[in-house]
């Protein structure tokens, strides 16, 4: 029971969907494409070396 109140839910959710146009920031999307260096966030990079602590990894690669 109660079926036909959540698939009207969600054939309203998808309608609205549908039709929706949000509007579209042309200047942003032309600096992503140009790759412009001013907006991008660095890079995480992870330089912890984990080869060291690693006893299995010595015997593998013949280090001692």
């Amino acid at each position: 029971m109660g079926r036909g109140r959540a698939k009207a839910k969600q054939a309203k959710v998808a309608r609205d969907l549908k039709y929706y146009s949000p509007s579209t920031d042309f200047s942003a999307l032309e600096r992503e494409l140009h790759g412009a260096t001013q907006t991008r966030e660095p890079e995480f990079v992870d330089d912890t070396d984990d080869d060291d602590d690693d006893d299995y990894g010595r015997w593998v690669t013949g280090r001692r």
